[in-house]
């Protein structure tokens, strides 16, 4: 079987090995890193892009099969988006930057985690109409341009890309990108304010909701109106944190949960019927609302402080719930007793079905190429 089949025979609890061993891409100074010192060269260093060329060079080197989060996905919600923008110079070097999403962040000479927001263009119903909502119209000039990896390539959808897809001969697994129904509306207003507007104008807040849920639907229904085949759909959200999500679970469900509904049952009508969705943090309260709403795959499960474990959750909602990720990536920075510690505590959840191993989100800079080629290696040993 192709990795692609196998892949989606395991989610589809049609089988139980051989599991495929995946990845979710690197930390930008980790893959610096690992070029300092002789492993991948500059190149591949630099062009890297979850599903891209590199990536695949990478892969091979490491022994990875494929990165799970290769899918195709379109420009940035905001369409154009902010121009960016200095808006001030500070005396240490830093700076504070306006991004695409007109916010305000503050940007530290060598800072590798999330940057700081101190301000943000949306800020009420007047900065909505005016900023925002313009940009949130469907065109289709939002996919028409997107890279399609073909191959070892990437090309755009409209320059290959589509018919390549049609032709659906790949044999790795790919997948469409749905979009952001929550967490970029918190990129562009920012958590604190967004918790003040779900109370203070809820009218607004549905609407900013249902607007950008309808933008990501009818460019999900063109994209696949093409022809294009797609083995997968993935939604993003980052709304949760190490305690659990940044919403009221109950309004989650009330207002974003049937958008959702949606997209899934858009897309099952093309024979899409795995639905992953990545979201940081705890996510326990809110996976009952994705189920309901057709999403069926949680990706990456990251153990974190909360020790995330797909067991729990196949015990509470059965075999409706599939899972990829739930590998501590840590044990990169330890010894091999680590790794072969942690694949023996992998296999009783491999066990369970409709679950493939995958390193809980980027790799980050202390993993050491060796560890992560002898996980690799023992990965492909244990799961054959």
């Amino acid at each position: 079987m192709t990795p692609r089949e196998l892949t989606l025979s395991l989610l589809r609890y049609e089988r139980a090995r051989p599991i495929p061993v995946v990845h979710f891409g690197y930390w930008t100074e980790t893959l610096a890193k690992w070029a300092a010192e002789g492993h991948l060269t500059a190149e591949e260093a630099r062009g890297f892009s979850d599903g891209g060329p590199m990536d695949v060079q990478i892969a091979k080197k490491l022994g990875f099969d494929f990165n799970y989060f290769t899918v195709f996905n379109f420009r940035t919600p905001l369409l154009p988006p902010f121009p960016t923008e200095v808006v001030e110079e500070l005396p240490d070097g830093s700076r504070k930057i306006r991004d695409g999403n007109g916010t305000v962040l503050l940007q530290k000479p060598g800072a590798g985690s999330i940057p700081m927001d101190f301000d943000h263009l949306l800020k009420d119903r007047a900065s909505w109409e005016e900023y925002f909502l313009p940009r949130l119209q469907y065109s289709p000039e939002r996919f028409v341009k997107a890279p399609v990896l073909r191959g070892e390539e990437t090309v755009p959808f409209g320059a290959g890309g589509r018919e390549y897809l049609v032709e659906d001969t790949r044999e790795n697994l790919y997948g469409l990108y749905c979009g952001s129904l929550l967490g970029e509306i918190r990129k562009w207003i920012g958590l604190e304010d967004l918790c003040y507007l779900q109370v203070d104008d809820p009218g607004l807040f549905r609407e900013i909701v249902e607007v950008n849920a309808g933008m990501w639907l009818e460019t999900v229904r063109a994209v696949l109106e093409t022809g294009a085949h797609f083995d997968f759909a993935h939604f993003w959200e980052d709304i949760c944190f190490k305690s659990g999500p940044l919403i009221s679970p109950g309004l989650f469900a009330e207002v974003v949960g049937p958008h959702y509904q949606r997209i899934t049952e858009l897309v099952a009508g093309y024979g899409i019927d795995i639905v992953s969705l990545d979201c940081d943090g705890k996510i326990d309260a809110l996976i009952p609302t994705w189920l309901e709403n057709g999403v069926n795959t949680m990706f990456p499960i990251e153990v974190g402080t909360w020790d995330a474990n797909l067991a729990p959750w196949r015990e509470k909602y059965g075999r409706q719930i599939r899972g990829v990720g739930g590998m501590n990536k840590t044990i990169f920075a330890r010894d091999r007793a680590a790794v072969d510690a942690e694949i023996e505590r992998l296999k009783p959840l491999v066990d369970l079905g409709g679950y493939i191993p995958c390193p809980d989100h980027r790799i980050a800079p202390d993993a050491e190429w060796d560890k992560v080629r002898y996980y690799c290696d023992r990965m492909h040993e244990e799961f054959a």
